[in-house]
C-alpha cells in the first residue's frame, strides 16, 4: 500500500534536517524525527527505508536550501563586498539568537557531519555532498571577495580563495562556539574580529 497523499517528503526532510543540525546523527533518535515531522515510524521507514537514508536525503536538502539562501545574500549588487560578508555573518548570528530563545544553539548539519568522519565512511554520498557543498560555498564567497577588492571594501592584496577559506572557517567556528553556550553578541564580535584582516 502506497504512502498517503498527506505525506510531504520535503516537509519531512526539512523537519529531519532541523533535528540533525542541532543534535547530530548519533544523538537524534527515530522518535525525535517522527515527532518533529509529525509522522509515524512506519510511514518514515516506508518513505526513507532507514535513518541513514533519511540522513543523506536530509543533508542533500539542507545544503541545497542553505546554498540558495547564501546566493540571495551574496549576489545583491546593491551592496559592497564587505557589506555582503557582514550580511552573511549577521544571518548566522541571528539564527543563533533565535535558537537560544528555545534553549539551544542553532547548530549546523554540515559542521556536525564534518566533525563525524565515520559518517563519511559509512556512505560515500555523504562525502560527495560535503565536498561539493564546501566547493560551492568557497566559490560564492570568493566571488564576493573579488567584488570587494574591486569596490575597495576589501583589501586589494587578499587572495580570494584564502579570504573565502577564512570567512568559511569563521562561520564554522561560530557554529561550534555557539554550541559551547556563548551569546550572540560575543559571536558577532568574534566574527568581526576574524574578518577584520580582510576589510579596508
Amino acid at each position: 500500500m502506497g504512502r498517503p497523499r498527506s505525506f510531504d517528503e520535503t516537509a519531512v526532510l526539512d523537519a529531519a534536517a532541523a533535528e540533525f543540525r542541532v543534535h547530530g546523527f548519533t544523538e537524534t533518535s527515530t522518535e525525535q524525527l517522527c515527532e518533529a515531522a509529525g509522522v509515524r515510524r512506519s510511514s518514515l521507514y516506508n518513505a526513507f527505508i532507514s535513518k541513514d537514508e533519511l540522513f543523506v536525503r536530509a543533508l542533500e536538502r539542507y545544503v541545497a536550501v542553505a546554498h540558495e539562501r547564501y546566493v540571495r545574500k551574496l549576489d545583491d549588487d546593491r551592496l559592497s563586498g564587505a557589506e555582503r560578508l557582514g550580511l552573511l555573518i549577521e544571518g548566522v548570528v541571528e539564527e543563533e539568537r533565535a535558537a537560544l530563545e528555545h534553549g539551544h544553539a542553532a547548530g549546523c548539519m554540515v559542521v556536525h557531519t564534518m566533525m563525524s568522519p565515520d559518517l563519511r565512511e559509512r556512505d560515500e554520498r555523504v562525502a560527495r555532498i560535503l565536498d561539493r557543498d564546501l566547493r560551492e560555498h568557497l566559490d560564492l564567497i570568493e566571488g564576493v571577495i573579488r567584488t570587494g577588492r574591486l569596490d575597495g571594501s576589501i583589501r586589494a592584496h587578499i587572495e580570494p580563495r584564502d579570504g573565502a577559506l577564512l570567512v568559511t572557517t569563521v562561520i564554522f567556528g561560530l557554529r561550534v562556539t555557539a554550541q559551547a553556550g556563548f551569546e550572540p553578541g560575543v559571536l558577532r564580535q568574534v566574527a568581526l574580529d576574524g574578518l577584520s584582516s580582510l576589510l579596508t
